[in-house]
């Protein structure tokens, strides 16, 4: 039974299979991605879910997918609405043609419960809690092959033992089954190479869903097996109307900040609030105004540090299953993506002023050498230190 084709009427819904157990029980993550897949509208993506509703009505939904564009713009609440309606054996001709899943069927309830057996969502935290220790041991920095090899493909893990292939299991619930891969584009090349296999003979009834900001970080023979949909920031006004709407308490200069951080992105400006962003960004500026005018702010590389280690010693108290280098790592990304979004305000307000121009647009490639050094696992410090070094001569360089 292809998802396409899944039963129409409750009497052509095969009986649940009884000896498959959920895989990701009471998932936290998967239950809230679901619970905003059923619940809440989609800005901004229309082009998007037509093209996947079009494709749901048709009776001939493709296997493979890769959802890409910026983070926060709805990629994954997306793949996990096209789940709703392929999982679901109740699911109808207005589910299909409209990309919306029943939320009241015994389907919907396992999803937002995350505990759908026949709906996986894998990303490299999934690690902190794998059977294989070698895997449990790792940085969470990607999603390694093992980790595809033990929520999907199947194969051998890290002692030789064999595992199961969840994606080759036939569906507990009747209907359809769906991968999604989020952050695909941290798969290890082995694992891509790996997957490649599934693409090109995927198991009846099942669609594998590539979540990934960057569709060039995927290889070519992975993009070549699957269909690419496109996902965009959302415009000013439709953003500002999103704002109003979702953090409306949030004004002034804040407002101003969250704004334009997000670039689009609802999701950003969520993370900007949630981890008070802002706050950064108002330290951060007067450290900025002092670089523009070739000074060397000393405490900024420090002060840099311990914003960041907040944040994440804060990802792993509530988390402990986390990993302090991913932690550490996302924490770094986000607060170059305040200095980043300064930069691009100070671009945009120096449009017609040539000097300054020149010197702002230097600023963004000083911040990519500094986020390749910490990937690289230059000491924190020292990486920070030298940014700021070098940020502190462009005045001079520039004039």
């Amino acid at each position: 039974m292809t998802p396409s084709s899944a039963p129409k009427s409750a009497k052509a819904v095969r009986a649940p299979r009884a000896d498959i157990p959920p895989q990701n029980a009471g998932d936290s993550f998967v239950s809230a991605l679901a619970s905003s897949a059923l619940d809440n509208e989609l800005l901004g993506q229309d082009r998007a879910v037509q093209t996947l509703a079009k494709a749901l009505g048709s009776g001939h939904f493709p296997h493979a997918w890769i959802f890409y564009g910026p983070a926060g713009t709805g990629k994954c609440t997306t793949a996990m609405r096209v789940a709703g309606v392929i999982a679901d054996p109740l699911s109808e001709d207005a589910q299909r043609f409209a990309c919306a899943p029943k939320r009241d069927t015994h389907s919907a309830k396992l999803l937002r419960a995350g505990t759908h057996p026949d709906v996986r969502v894998i990303r490299a935290e999934l690690a902190s809690s794998s059977a294989d220790r070698e895997l449990r041991d790792r940085k969470q920095l990607n999603i390694p092959v093992g980790l595809l090899r033990e929520h999907m493909i199947g194969g051998l893990d890290s002692g030789g033992g064999r595992l199961d292939a969840p994606v080759y299991r036939s569906s507990a619930l009747g209907g359809g089954k769906v991968f999604i891969i989020d952050g695909a584009d941290g798969l290890e090349a082995d694992g891509q190479n790996v997957l490649l296999k599934t693409l090109e003979e995927p198991p009846l009834g099942t669609v594998i869903i590539l979540v990934t900001k960057s569709l060039d970080r995927l290889l070519p023979t992975i993009r070549s097996r699957c269909q690419s949909v496109a996902f965009f920031p959302l415009a000013p006004e439709l953003m500002g109307r999103w704002l109003d709407k979702n953090l409306g308490e949030v004004s002034g200069a804040s407002r101003a900040f969250v704004e334009s951080f997000a670039a689009g992105s609802p999701g950003a400006a969520v993370t900007a609030v949630e981890l008070g962003l802002q706050a950064w960004h108002a330290e951060l500026v007067p450290m900025i105004d002092r670089l523009a005018r070739g000074k060397c702010p000393l405490e900024m590389a420090q002060r840099m540090h311990e914003l960041a280690s907040e944040v994440a010693e804060t990802a792993i108290k509530r988390n402990e299953n986390a990993s302090k280098e991913a932690a550490n790592r996302t924490a770094m990304g986000l607060l170059f993506a305040v200095i980043g979004s300064e930069v691009g305000r100070r671009l945009h307000a120096n449009a017609r002023n040539p000097q300054a121009l020149a010197y702002w647009s230097k600023v963004p490639a000083l911040i990519a050498a500094s986020e390749t050094n910490l990937r690289a696992n230059v000491n924190q410090k020292l990486a920070l230190a030298d940014f700021v070094a070098q940020w502190s001569v462009l005045a001079d360089a520039t004039a």
